[in-house]
């Protein structure tokens, strides 16, 4: 497979990758943030009106900008899986998973039988036949990275049993949707939020299984994921961040 997997990149050298989130029809904001020095691009399918063709025009311009594309789908469904995977996306990102077989279902939906379920169709995963089938198939079940976003307080409860579950990749903490299952949405500097995160962070380092999250524009919150040594961690947006720089030009401006 012709792109490299900046994710698995960073788990195997101990780093951390750094990522944003993209979700546009101009392929130039996934081109540029690869020029930038970006390891990887989150694609969101869950929170955004991002349609199939979107999604494979943003993944190949990330992919010839240098990055890596993780997608999220809308949400764990192995018919939603099939056609992304197809794209040749280093990674998909299951959201919502609070079970231990809703984690089982997942990763299934990634791998050829008789180990799994996907169906067969890879087009550019496959740069369009240039690689052999057999040796596709054997790589893609290896290397594209099965993602499970635990973001409800009954998937930190299920924590351990989700952990045992073969073929788990990467572990995503989603942030506001946790706080928001304890009633306590956005408030991230809360003592029962913060403990969320630190079961997740331990759990995951005590089962050797490389974790990460995915925020809005949030320095603090940012810092504090890297302190938990986390592999893998995006942040902002193009709207988010065009409202930052906007708010302080207005602010510089109006304030002379």
């Amino acid at each position: 497979m012709k792109n490299t997997n900046r994710i698995s990149d960073a788990i195997r050298e101990n780093k951390t990758a750094i990522g944003v989130h993209v979700a546009s029809a101009d392929i130039c904001f996934y081109e540029m943030a690869g020029s930038m020095g970006y390891d990887y691009i989150w694609i969101d399918t869950e929170h955004s009106a991002m349609t199939l063709p979107m999604v494979l025009s943003g993944v190949a311009a990330a992919n010839a900008g240098g990055s890596s594309v993780i997608v999220r789908l809308a949400k764990n469904d192995p018919i939603l899986a099939k056609p992304v995977l197809d794209m040749g996306v280093q990674g998909i990102v299951f959201p919502m998973v609070n079970t231990a077989a809703e984690a089982e279902m997942a990763v299934k939906s990634c791998i050829y039988p008789p180990l799994g379920n996907r169906g067969f169709g890879p087009l550019r995963a496959s740069w369009y036949g240039e690689v052999p089938t057999r040796e596709y198939m054997d790589t893609a079940d290896k290397t594209i990275l099965k993602m499970i976003q635990i973001e409800h307080v009954d998937a930190v409860k299920n924590l351990p049993e989700i952990l045992k579950v073969e073929g788990i990749d990467v572990i995503i903490c989603g942030p506001m949707d946790l706080s928001a299952s304890i009633g306590k949405a956005g408030q991230m500097d809360d003592p029962e939020v913060v403990d969320l995160f630190e079961t997740i962070a331990e759990a995951c380092k005590t089962a050797k299984i490389p974790f990460g999250t995915s925020i809005g524009w949030n320095p603090k919150l940012f810092e504090y994921w890297l302190s938990k040594g986390v592999s893998c961690i995006s942040m902002g947006d193009p709207v988010g961040y065009f409202r930052e720089m906007g708010i302080k030009v207005l602010k510089d401006y109006r304030g002379k």
